[in-house]
C-alpha cells in the first residue's frame, strides 16, 4: 500500500487529516501511533474545526518538522536553521496548493469558519461530499516526493 493510499484509508477510517498524514509515515518519524494520533489531534477540521490551515497540510508540517526541524533555537546558526526549515515548509505548503488551490480548510470546503467543536458524523454521505480524503492522499504524496527529492526516505 502506498503513503497515499494508507493515507486515505486512515481518514476513512475515522482519523482526522492531521492524524491521517501523520500516521502513513509512521516508520519514519520514529513516533508510536499513539504518540502520533495524540500530538495530531488538534489539528483536525482545520484546527479544532476552526476551518484553518487543512489538517492534511498541518500532517505535512509535522512530518516534515520531525524529521528536519530544528531544535536549539539559541544555538550560533539558529536563525539559519529556521529559515530553511520555514523555506522547506513554504515549498510543501505551494506544492499542495499548487494541487488544490489553497491550504485553507473552509477554501477547499467551500465552508465558512465555525466554532461549533463538534465533528460532523462520518457517513456515507460526508464521504461522498468531503474531498478530505483525497486532500490527505495529496499531503502524503506531495510530502513523499518532497523527502525522496531530498534524500530523507528512499523511494
Amino acid at each position: 500500500m502506498t503513503r497515499r493510499e494508507k493515507a486515505e484509508k486512515n481518514f476513512v477510517d475515522g482519523y482526522s487529516c492531521a492524524q491521517a498524514v501523520v500516521l502513513a509515515f509512521g516508520d519514519v518519524t520514529g513516533f508510536d501511533d499513539k504518540q502520533a494520533l495524540m500530538l495530531c489531534s488538534s489539528f483536525g477540521g482545520g484546527m479544532g474545526r476552526l476551518r484553518e490551515v487543512c489538517g492534511a497540510v498541518s500532517g505535512m508540517f509535522i512530518v516534515e518538522g520531525l524529521l528536519e526541524g530544528y531544535s536549539y533555537p539559541n544555538a550560533p546558526d539558529a536563525q539559519s536553521q529556521k529559515a530553511q526549515h520555514y523555506a522547506r515548509i513554504q515549498e510543501l505548503a505551494r506544492r499542495f496548493k499548487e494541487i488544490n488551490g489553497s491550504i485553507v480548510c473552509r477554501e477547499i470546503l467551500g465552508a465558512r469558519a465555525t466554532t461549533n467543536p463538534t465533528p460532523d458524523k462520518r457517513t456515507p454521505e460526508y464521504y461522498r461530499t468531503r474531498p478530505c480524503a483525497k486532500m490527505c492522499g495529496d499531503a502524503a504524496e506531495v510530502l513523499e516526493e518532497f523527502l525522496i527529492e531530498r534524500g530523507i526516505i528512499k523511494q
